[in-house]
């Protein structure tokens, strides 16, 4: 599979944090941007003496600069000043010390100011993302790396990075673009695992996959995030999730979303909840299972969780175990940074936009996600498409991260409620589809998943869901990755490692799991797989054939709604 050889794929993985967690963040608005911005020009007006005390420290760093004598220096892992121009020549040095200077004292200064603690990091929140928009490396004549390019190449890299620009002004709705499209087709060298769509209706696709030898008579069933594509569980055969559920007899199913127009922006959480439930039904009459295992991650947790609810208060018995992957049910404040840019009168006014638009765009999202991490979304991007002339990398998890679709109107609506309200760390207080949720009744083995490094749903966030459901057998997993590396976690990586603390009902304190658990080499893939065996019924014989006669096989997988 193709892959970028000029290093500036550092954030992928950021990336598609930001457009598979469907949270808080989705209420985000530009008001709240602003409100943050004016709180910084408030307090530039109203504090001089504040004012006075940081230009003071900023000018004698400015000295020290002029005179040789400023020990300032780029942290040892920022990668933008890596290149030795930092660090020996005279005028790169003193441009890198003169941003450090300017750094130093914008948050010298916001850290004097009076503030609360929501305030404080409103300001630091807009204040970091201006500091990061000033670094010399996002400039050609500040960056020695891009001016080195410009000579060897002729020029050539200047053409090419205005070329660049110039596409994505023209065809990526003026934003830097992130992946190299080309090299990557589904259904050709992406989504390849053999199956077939086995139902079909203006929402989803159902998709089963073909097994072979003996099988486990249980099935499962994947429930992906609404707002990109599911064949982020069937990438390429070794990182397909699809493909280790099949090498290990398990019987996949996998839901399709289509991507709603403006048309089906009416789609709520009820009717995905609903469509979740009506591939349970399918799946068991296609297998002839009176229960069906389950997975979600992030978004797709989520509307699980609202099914196991329902399910739960109607006496069912279909869900076997469930796995849930970096997904967040009870955010709490300081979870993410960004979180404290969403203030009750931007959840409303997304909501009013959304229900207005009837969607919202997957690249709306992406956008407003970007300028969160501006490092590594954006700038990161402008140094590498622009100023050295590269081509965007060509990455598969990029590529299916770029492939996103549209959020219903309503889904968004209801995904903000459930957090305005704390829906399922406060049972019986948030009703939904004829019952009030309340993940205590659900009873069923649980296998939760979280990562070191996320930073959307963090792991200690995602952690807490192991106190929210009423099993008496729930098991907690660390991944050492981020979001999206923690589930495309295959094994063969040396760096890999996980941490599990077998005990059976986690104890709620995070830091007495930590205590007990064990590290461990390599993926979490295998133990997953053991553990979902175990929980997966007796072997049968696989199915010669897909579907059954009430639902008969039509379109090979990945099926038509990938394409939309």
């Amino acid at each position: 599979m193709a892959s970028s050889k000029s290093g500036f794929n550092d954030g992928f993985d950021t990336i598609k944090d930001a457009t598979t967690a469907l949270g808080p963040l989705t209420g985000l608005a530009r008001e709240d941007f602003m409100g943050a911005v004016a709180l910084l020009l408030r307090q530039t007006a109203t504090n001089p003496d504040k004012n006075f005390k940081a230009m003071q420290g900023f000018s004698e760093d400015l000295v020290k600069i002029m005179t040789g004598k400023s020990d300032l220096a780029p942290h040892a892992k920022d990668k933008r000043f890596m290149d030795p121009a930092w660090m020996f020549n005279p005028f790169y040095k003193a441009g890198a010390q003169y941003y450090l200077a300017l750094q130093k004292g914008i948050k010298g200064w916001v850290e004097d100011l009076e503030l609360d603690a929501l305030e404080r990091d409103r300001a630091n929140f807009i204040s970091q993302i201006i500091i990061d928009a000033l670094a010399p490396t996002n400039t050609l004549a500040g960056n020695p790396i891009a001016q080195k390019r410009l000579i060897d190449s002729g020029g050539l890299s200047l053409i090419k990075g205005l070329k660049n620009a110039y596409d994505d002004i023209v065809n990526n709705d003026m934003m830097v673009s992130q992946v190299d499209k080309t090299p990557f087709k589904v259904g050709e060298n992406l989504a390849t695992s053999e199956g077939s769509v086995v139902y079909r209706d203006d929402m989803m696709e159902l998709i089963q996959y073909q097994c072979e030898g003996d099988v486990h008579a249980i099935p499962q069933l994947t429930i992906p995030p609404q707002i990109n594509k599911m064949y982020i569980n069937d990438l390429t055969p070794e990182k397909s999730i699809i493909q280790l559920q099949l090498r290990s007899g398990i019987q996949p199913f996998v839901i399709s979303w289509r991507n709603p127009s403006e048309d089906q922006g009416v789609w709520g959480m009820a009717d995905y909840v609903s469509s979740c439930i009506k591939a349970l039904e399918i799946i068991s009459e296609i297998t002839g299972s009176k229960k069906v295992n389950v997975s979600g991650a992030c978004s797709g947790g989520q509307t699980m969780s609202v099914m196991l609810s329902k399910l739960a208060d109607a006496e069912s018995d279909i869900i076997g175990c469930i796995t849930m992957m970096v997904c967040v049910l009870e955010p709490r404040d300081g979870d993410i940074e960004a979180a404290s840019m969403v203030s009750d009168n931007g959840i409303a006014l997304a909501k009013q936009r959304a229900a207005k638009k009837g969607v919202v765009k997957g690249s709306d999202l992406a956008r407003g996600f970007a300028w969160l991490r501006p490092n590594d979304l954006i700038w990161n991007y402008v140094i590498n498409n622009y100023l050295l002339g590269n081509d965007p990398p060509a990455f598969d998890i990029l590529f299916w991260n770029s492939d996103a679709t549209n959020l219903s109107g309503s889904l968004l609506g209801d995904f903000l409620d459930i957090f305005d309200s704390n829906a399922f760390a406060a049972p019986g207080t948030f009703e939904i589809l004829d019952h009030k949720v309340d993940l205590g009744k659900v009873k069923n083995d649980m296998f939760i998943l979280g990562g070191t490094t996320d930073h959307i749903t963090p792991w200690q966030a995602c952690y807490r869901s192991t106190q929210l459901f009423g099993g008496k057998n729930i098991q907690f997993i660390l991944s050492q990755a981020g979001h999206m590396q923690a589930i495309l976690n295959p094994p063969g990586n040396p760096k890999a490692k996980y941490y599990r603390n077998d005990v059976k009902k986690p104890p709620k304190d995070v830091e007495k799991w930590m205590e007990g658990a064990e590290e461990i080499k390599g993926s979490w893939w295998p133990h997953w797989i053991e553990w979902l065996t175990a929980r997966a019924g007796k072997k049968v014989k696989a199915p010669k054939t897909l579907g059954s006669k009430i639902y008969p096989p039509q379109e090979a997988a990945p099926g038509l709604y990938v394409h939309d």
